[in-house]
């Protein structure tokens, strides 16, 4: 099989994954779109709108060593609870974890049995109230979502603070263009 894999692979990848037409749906993207103007997300860090692209995102994602995953994701807790899954707690995760039903369990799935799998995997979730048809978020996903951008600097700080980097002194401009490898939110 052809390697699938970018040869430039950035080392840390944030993926938000959603569709801006279902409501909640859509936070994940709601959320690379304010990552993506935040000056504290260090620039080795790719951000990546992966939409509703499921395993086309595969050559976008392999070869990562640290994937965090921004989406809805339904675990059966009050709208607007934000969710933290990592290691143990994703392996065999069932595709309902997700509104995209098997995308994400299928994207991590295909990561494994190619030997791509990131050593560190991070999802942060946020319970849906509606996911219906609708490009606005829900009052308690729209309040949850702050704090998910601060679950996921605090993230990246982490990981690159235990990867011997310095995180401290890194500023970047607000206007700096991000560039992302992958954009689809509908």
């Amino acid at each position: 099989m052809a390697s699938m894999i970018q040869p430039d692979s950035p080392a840390t990848i944030v993926l938000g994954l959603g569709n801006l037409i279902l409501g909640d749906d859509g936070v994940g993207v709601h959320a690379m779109q304010r990552l993506q103007t935040d000056s504290r997300v260090p620039a080795e860090v790719q951000l990546l709108d992966g939409g509703t692209l499921g395993l086309t995102l595969l050559n976008h994602v392999a070869g990562a060593r640290r994937l965090l995953v921004i989406d809805a994701v339904d675990a059966g807790v009050p709208p607007g609870t934000l969710i933290r899954l990592e290691g143990p707690e994703l392996r065999g995760m069932p595709g309902s974890g997700s509104v995209h039903q098997l995308g994400v369990a299928d994207l991590l799935a295909s990561l494994g049995l190619m030997g791509q799998e990131p050593e560190e995997l991070v999802v942060l979730g946020i319970q849906p109230a509606s996911t219906e048809l609708g490009t606005s978020l829900s009052a308690p996903v729209a309040h949850t979502l702050d704090q998910v951008i601060e679950a996921a600097i605090a993230q990246l700080s982490q990981w690159l603070q235990s990867a011997g980097e310095d995180a401290k002194g890194i500023a970047l401009s607000a206007s700096r263009p991000r560039e992302d490898a992958c954009t689809n939110s509908a």
